[in-house]
C-alpha cells in the first residue's frame, strides 16, 4: 500500500458517475478525478452511493476503479466502495479492487436482506480475509435497513487485523463516541453533510460527503482547520456550506448533485440511469437559488 493508514483522513468525496447516451463516460470520470487532485481533496471514494452503483454492472464498477487508480497515479489515496447486496458480487468487487491497488475498501452492510449481527460479522470476514488491504464498514442503515452494533465492531476488530473503521451515514453522533471510547484508533468518516463539523469535533478523521463533488476545496479546508485545532475557522466553513449541504437532499442523492455539477460545468451531461431521474424544473430553480446565494453562479 503506497499510503499509510494514518494517511486515510480528510475529505474524500464520493465521486458521481458521468453517463453519456446510457454508457459510463470514463473520460469524464477521469476528468473528475483530476479536478479533485487540483482542488485539494485528500483522497477520493470510488463507487460510493453518490455514484449510483446499484445501476452499474460489476464490470463497469471494476473499470471505474481501474480508471480512478490509473488517473490518480499515486497522488492521493483511493478508497473503493466494493459492497453489494450479494456476497458473490461483493467478493468479486472486493477482489478486483484489492488487486488493482486500492488503498482501502469500504463495504456496505448488505441491504434489503436485514441479516443478524453474527451474519454481518461472517460476511465481512469472508470477503476480506484473503486481502491485506485495509477495510471499513459503510454504515448507512437508512438505505441498507440494518445497523451495526458496538459489539459487532469490537468482534471484527478482534478477528480481522485489516479492519480499521467506518463511514457513518446516520444521524447518531452518540454511536461514534461509543466506538471511539472503546477503540480510540477507530477511523470514522462522516457520511452526512449536516454532521460534518460536529462529528469531526468528537473524533472523526474525515469526510466522505457528496457535497465534495461541488466544492472539494472548502471541505478540505474544513478538515485541515480541525486538524490544526482551529475550531472557529472549521465552524465558519461548516456554516458557509450549510445550505448546500441541505440541498444535496432536496431529492434522492445524487439527483441534486448532478444537476448542480452540470450547472457549474463540472460534467458534460446531467444523465442518470433508471430508476434514478434528473431533477424536475421546479427543483432546478430551487437549486439555482442555492448556487446563487453561495456565490457559485
Amino acid at each position: 500500500m503506497p499510503f499509510h493508514i494514518d494517511d486515510l483522513k480528510g475529505s474524500m468525496p464520493p465521486l458521481i458517475t458521468p453517463f453519456k447516451n446510457g454508457a459510463v463516460d470514463y473520460d469524464a470520470y477521469a476528468g473528475l478525478v483530476k479536478f479533485h487532485i487540483d482542488q485539494g481533496s485528500h483522497g477520493i471514494l470510488v463507487n460510493g452511493t453518490t455514484s449510483e452503483p446499484s445501476t452499474l454492472s460489476v464490470e463497469e464498477r471494476n473499470k471505474i476503479v481501474d480508471v480512478a487508480i490509473k488517473t490518480v497515479n499515486g497522488r492521493l489515496p483511493v478508497v473503493v466502495a466494493s459492497g453489494s447486496q450479494s456476497l458473490v458480487e461483493t467478493a468479486a468487487l472486493t477482489d478486483h479492487a484489492a488487486k488493482a491497488g486500492a488503498d482501502a475498501l469500504l463495504i456496505v452492510t448488505p441491504y434489503y436482506i436485514m441479516p443478524p449481527q453474527r451474519g454481518l460479522i461472517e460476511y465481512y470476514l469472508s470477503v476480506t480475509k484473503a486481502h491485506k488491504t485495509p477495510w471499513m464498514i459503510y454504515h448507512i442503515p437508512g438505505r441498507a435497513a440494518v445497523s451495526i452494533t458496538l459489539d459487532t465492531v469490537l468482534k471484527l476488530k478482534e478477528r480481522s487485523p485489516t479492519f480499521i473503521g467506518m463511514k457513518h451515514a446516520v444521524d447518531k453522533l452518540s454511536f461514534v463516541s461509543e466506538c471511539l471510547n472503546a477503540w480510540p484508533e477507530y477511523r470514522v468518516f462522516v457520511g452526512l453533510e449536516d454532521l460534518s463539523f460536529p462529528m469531526m469535533a468528537v473524533g472523526a478523521v474525515g469526510l466522505m460527503n457528496a457535497v465534495g463533488n461541488l466544492r472539494p476545496d472548502l471541505l478540505s479546508q474544513m478538515c485541515e482547520a480541525i486538524f490544526a485545532k482551529d475550531m472557529a475557522k472549521a465552524r465558519a466553513l461548516h456554516d458557509r456550506l450549510f445550505e448546500i449541504n441541505q440541498a444535496v437532499f432536496y431529492d434522492t442523492n445524487p439527483t441534486p448533485i448532478k444537476y448542480m455539477m452540470k450547472r457549474l460545468c463540472l460534467i458534460p451531461q446531467n444523465e442518470h440511469r433508471l430508476p434514478m431521474m434528473p431533477a424536475l424544473p421546479e427543483l432546478e430553480m430551487r437549486l439555482d437559488g442555492v448556487l446563487q446565494r453561495a456565490g457559485l453562479l
